[in-house]
């Protein structure tokens, strides 16, 4: 039997990309046939502080020659672990993004973050990343051959759809499904819908508050005091099922997000057939196609722009949520993303 073990920052039940990203390629290589073992490290709250004491103890445990397919925001804050394990441990990280660009950073903390990666992933067997641009990055930051880094982008699930397309004088039904963090971009959108002063909306907003709670609690004051709050939803972090409810129920998903690596959530709607209102991050651009209104990030005024227009024109909705249908038929599905995982595994198990 073919034997993998994951790691993985935190709960495999988190509600963050990476996180569902890690826990569908376990359960799908599970399905397989696989033999895995989940190893579950602390959360890792920030990149420069890693969770170093506890994860010895636990890569300790791992027996030797074991694959360890292991998540990016792990391996590349650890180093020193990772060269000490090296020799007796087959590691393929998954790289989402560089960890130089986590949000936030100074410039020096920046450079010590790009110097603690570069250093783990000499060590790596292998390399996968999720999104395009991650490639050149990955690769001017090791010199690695482009033979060992591969892209598994996630994937979605096939969906049966349904007319969504509200009737004329019924409230538009929007969507964002986002943490509540300042990355995100909830203000823009707020600011944006408190602009529509001759439109009838209804905004869902789905993710975690408790990550960030000052900014979950700023934002619900800003829409307080944009005079919106009664149009906007605040549903927490939704479970599958409840989110599978929520796109069917949407008219537009949108998203004024300043910084993505890849955009799972946007990939999410436009597998539902929702059209989208987003920035041009990430792998948003290619995702959406023409099922959806692109600005740059922080514009905006392009955005509430954006928005604006679709949400005032049924006939352009419309137009939109025919060309996502189309543009999902391009996405990868999760067992594509799953075979894909597979075939890196076993080359690496063999000695590729």
């Amino acid at each position: 039997m073919k034997a993998v073990t994951v790691v993985v920052p935190g709960s495999l039940n988190l509600r963050t990309g990476g996180s569902i990203y890690d826990r569908r390629i376990v359960q799908s290589l599970t399905a397989r046939g696989w033999r895995v073992t989940v190893v579950e490290l602390e959360p890792v709250l920030h990149p420069l502080a890693p969770p170093l004491d506890t994860a010895a103890r636990h890569f300790a445990e791992i027996p030797d020659d074991s694959l360890v397919l292991i998540d990016g925001l792990v391996f590349g804050t650890m180093p020193e672990l990772v060269e000490r394990e090296s020799w007796r441990l087959r590691f393929v990280p998954i790289v989402h993004m560089p960890l130089a660009s986590t949000p936030g950073l100074t410039r020096g903390e920046a450079g010590w973050l790009s110097s603690l990666e570069r250093r783990a992933l000499t060590h790596a067997r292998h390399v996968v990343i999720t999104g395009h641009r991650v490639r050149t990055q990955v690769q001017a930051l090791t010199g690695l051959n482009p033979d060992g880094i591969t892209r598994i982008p996630p994937g979605t699930d096939r969906v049966s759809r349904q007319e969504n397309a509200t009737a004329g004088g019924t409230a538009v039904r929007l969507l964002c499904v986002a943490n509540l963090t300042p990355a995100k971009g909830h203000d823009i959108l707020l600011r944006s819908l408190a602009g529509l002063s001759n439109s009838d909306w209804m905004l869902m907003c789905a993710g975690n508050e408790t990550r960030d709670p000052d900014t979950a609690a700023r934002l619900r004051m800003l829409a307080a005091e944009l005079g919106i709050a009664a149009q906007v939803s605040w549903r927490g972090e939704s479970d599958e099922s409840s989110l599978d409810a929520q796109y069917a129920a949407a008219d537009l998903f949108v998203l004024p997000t300043r910084a993505e690596t890849y955009g799972m959530a946007v990939a999410e709607a436009i597998a539902h057939g929702v059209p989208v209102v987003s920035t041009r991050t990430g792998e948003i651009p290619s995702i959406v196609g023409q099922g959806g209104l692109l600005v740059d990030p922080g514009d905006e005024a392009g955005f509430a722009a954006a928005l604006g227009r679709v949400v005032s024109d049924t006939a352009l909705r419309y137009t939109l949520r025919q060309r996502a249908r189309e543009a999902a038929q391009r996405l990868p599905t999760w067992d594509e993303t799953a075979d894909a995982m597979a075939t890196v595994l076993t080359g690496v198990g063999s000695g590729g």
